[in-house]
This record gives C-alpha cells, structure tokens and sequence, in this order.
C-alpha cells in the first residue's frame, strides 16, 4: 500500500538561497511533485540570516531518496546539510539516568552514600519487602527482550533490539510514571532467558517481557513468573489483548451486537493472537476461528505446536476447515494480527452485515483502510494515521502504574480485565462513533483509569505485599 507521508520518515535539510530567489517557493512545489510534503521551518539560531532548516514528511525510505533528488535538482536553493530526522533523535539513545534527589553536599553524600547508607542496607537484610519502599525497586520495571521477533522485523538480535526496549522505557515513563531500564540478551534459550530475568529481578518491581517470539515466550513468562514474585508481563500478549478487547466492546456497541453473539476470526495466531482469544473468552465471545499459514485452526489438527493445540481445543465450536476465506464467510469481527495485504475487498464483502475490521498489522495493515472502508463499519488499525489506532501504549503504563502501586505479586487475568473495561469506558464517555470506539493514545485519562481499575482488582485479588508505610520504614521506630 502506498504510505501517507509522516514523522517516521522525515528529514531535515539545512538551505540557503539568495534574496532574488524564492527559496521556500521552490522547495515546496518540488516535494509537492514527489508526494512529500513541508513539515516546519526553522531559522537556526546561528549562521547565515538566510539560512533556514526545512522538515519534510515522506512515506518510506525510498519515498525520502526519491523527494531527496528532486529537492537537489531545484535550482538557486544551496543544501548544506541532510539529516534523517529519525537517525538524528536516536544519536546516544533514547535515555539518560538521573538522581531522584541532588547531591550537592558533604552533607548529601552522608545520606545517599557513605555512612549512611548503611543503615539502609542493614534494614532490607532485616526484611527484604523493605527493598519495594527503599530502593528504586518501587518504581522500577526491567524491560527485556532476545530480540527474536522486533516489531514485525523478525529476529534481528539484541543489539538490534535496543532502541525499541530504550523506546518502551520512555513510553513507561511519559505516560505512566514508570521508571524502566532497557536489557537484552545474548542469548534464546528460553532456561537461560529465564535464569537470567530471575537473577536480576531484586533489583526492579516488575518485568515486561518484549519482542519474543512465539511459542517460546509463553513458556518463558511462565517458568518466570513461577521463580519471581513481582509481575511479569508479556506485552506483545497482554497489552494488545487489552487493548483490542476494549476496542472490540465499543465496536460491537456501535454495531448493535452483543459480544456473545459475534463470530470473530483472527488471523495470525501467535502471542498476540493467542492472548487475544483467551481474554475474548473470559469476556463472553464464544465462537473464536483463528487462521495461520496452514488454514483454519482445529481441534485435532496435525502439525500444531503446544500452544496453537491448545488455541484450537477452546476455539473454533462448529470445527470448519479451509482456509481463510472460509473463515470470514459469515463472520462478524476479523482481527489481523499477521502481514500486510493478505485480506481482499472480497472477503469482507462475505462477512456479516456491519463488519468490524482490526487490520493491525504494522506498519502496512492487512487490507488498505481506503480499500477496506466502503464495506466496513468499523475499521481500526496499528497505525497513528488512521481513525481507531490500536496501540498497547494505551494500557501497559497504566496496568504497571495500578500494579507497582498495588505491591501486586503478578499481573492477573481479572487485573487485565479490568484494565480493557477502564479504557472502553473513556471512548464510550466521549461518544462512540464508527471513528471512535477506542481513545487516543496521548488522553492522558487513560494511564490514569487503567491504573485506577488494575490497583483495584489487584487488592481485591489479594495476591499483593504487605504495604509497609511509614512510620516503621524510614522513622526512628526502624532503628
């Protein structure tokens, strides 16, 4: 699918042009010409009065090659520098560590460090839960990946893997106030992964597993979660489970269905699909058909690993076989959580009347939202340029807010649960409408309310630390 122009293939290009020369002029019908289009103009603060730094928005890479020569070929605009917007903003990473209290003094040295930071370690040796209130462990979560499945590129390695795990951090911080710290590792066995989150776990609140590929992240956030007792959290699974579900309960709304009465197909049934299916469940959805490359999945179908066999043994009631088409005839929700442009015009055109459509392959969708949309009701997808973004920024900050403030032990079915219902809430509040069934990721309600809902549920769960409040931490009575 042609890509509409945006900030994730920008460039900036530092110019300079005589004043009998429209420069500006110039530039911009060129990259109107190559389909880009000017985002800003800045006069830098130093250098020549009429030099300017001029943004452009293009669609991919070889959409900023192509927009690059033309703006080269415009005659009297001298460039004297290009630079990749994106390359730019990553120069030393995303992150930086900074003291939570200054260090200004002999004074603060005493407190923070030696001597008296001794005394802070004699009192978590006494109780180690003191650890959750003393020490970063409150506020901290480890994000980990094996960089085995980044983003839909595929395996790419750990180092690859970095500047996504640096980006989730910053995520965790802008929306939740979450402080995480980026780890990845050397290695895809999933006993050493396991033995190497244990091991580095005293020192965080919780762990968000990222970018792992199926089916081996199903077994490392279980034999994880089995040594640790602080949550871990597959986000790739969970966060887009909540996330989607929300979006579907407002969808359904909108279509006048009732979640249990919806047949939903998925395609793509992986981590994320199968998390999907398994919350979709508990909220009701009984008739689940889910697709990968070899058909219909079904109960008793060779071939399947332990976690697709189970997917199929609590799916798929009525056991039709084929393929994808066969899936969809009749069907009232398609979720795509596979590649780009593997569902036709045609096929939506065989579901059932007011179809519901989340094409959330990124970044190209299964089907062209412009081509899908005459035969929609309700369309969403992974994208930011589109009405209806399902992005799972919408509700891990928020569930490791509710969760860290908790002293939850692990994050629990009923915790994501409650999680979805807190972010189709606030769409719902606003008005739904076919372009607005789930909200924006920046309304920052939502880490709020999902924070709100996951804190409760996970008191009401019990499976949470006893709080230690001051005084008996930090007072003269913990002497």
């Amino acid at each position: 699918m042609k890509r509409i122009p945006g900030p994730g293939f920008s460039f900036t290009l530092r110019v300079s042009w005589p004043d009998a020369v429209d420069g500006l002029g110039l530039l911009a019908a060129a990259a109107a010409n190559a389909g880009a289009t000017i985002d800003q103009v800045v006069r830098p603060e130093a250098g020549e009065a009429r030099q300017r730094a001029v943004t452009f928005f293009c669609g991919s890479l070889e959409h900023q090659q192509t927009t690059l020569a033309a703006l080269r070929a415009v005659e009297g605009v001298a460039i004297e520098r290009v630079d990749d917007d994106t390359y730019f903003g990553h120069r030393g990473g995303k992150l930086r560590v900074a003291g939570a209290e200054p260090l200004l003094d002999a004074r603060d040295l005493s407190r923070q460090y030696t001597p008296g930071v001794a005394r802070i370690c004699r009192s978590i040796a006494n109780d180690v839960q003191r650890s959750f209130v003393l020490t970063q462990r409150q506020n901290m979560v480890a994000v980990i990946s094996d960089g085995s499945a980044i983003l839909g590129l595929g395996n790419l390695g750990p180092e690859a893997a970095l500047p996504v795990m640096e980006g989730k951090a910053l995520l965790f911080k802008t929306f939740g106030g979450v402080d995480a710290f980026p780890i990845v590792l050397a290695t895809q066995d999933v006993d050493a992964i396991v033995e190497t989150a244990a091991l580095v776990a005293p020192s965080f609140g919780g762990i968000n597993l990222e970018d792992i590929s199926a089916p081996r992240c199903f077994e490392i956030e279980k034999k994880l979660q089995e040594r640790v007792e602080i949550p871990v959290f597959h986000d790739d699974q969970h966060g887009t489970a909540v996330v989607t579900l929300a979006g579907l309960v407002n969808a359904a709304k909108v279509v006048g269905k009732r979640l249990e009465d919806l047949t939903v197909v998925f395609q793509g049934v992986g981590a994320a699909g199968t998390a999907c299916a398994k919350l979709f469940l508990s909220a009701g959805i009984r008739n689940i058909v889910g697709v990968n490359r070899s058909g219909i999945l079904f109960d008793g179908k060779p071939g399947l690993n332990p976690a697709q066999r189970h997917f199929a043994a609590v799916t798929n009631p009525g056991k039709i076989q084929g393929g994808l088409a066969d899936a969809m005839r009749g069907a009232d929700v398609f979720v795509g959580l596979s590649g780009p442009d593997t569902v036709t015009v045609e096929h939506i055109r065989t579901m059932a009347r007011d179809p519901i459509v989340f094409a959330m392959s990124n970044p190209d969708p299964e089907i062209n939202p412009e081509a899908a949309g005459p035969h929609v009701r309700v369309m969403a997808t992974g994208r930011s340029d589109y009405p209806n973004q399902i992005n799972n920024v919408i509700a891990f900050p928020g569930i490791f807010r509710g969760a860290l403030d908790a002293g939850a032990k692990r994050i629990t079915h009923e915790m994501n649960i409650a999680a979805s219902r807190a972010i189709a809430a606030i769409a719902e509040a606003d008005g739904l409408s076919p372009d607005h069934v789930i909200p924006h990721p920046f309304d920052r309600r939502v880490p709020e309310a999902v924070a709100k809902a996951v804190h409760a549920a996970a008191i009401g769960g019990g499976d949470v630390r006893k709080r230690l409040d001051t005084p008996g931490v930090g007072s003269l009575a913990d002497v």
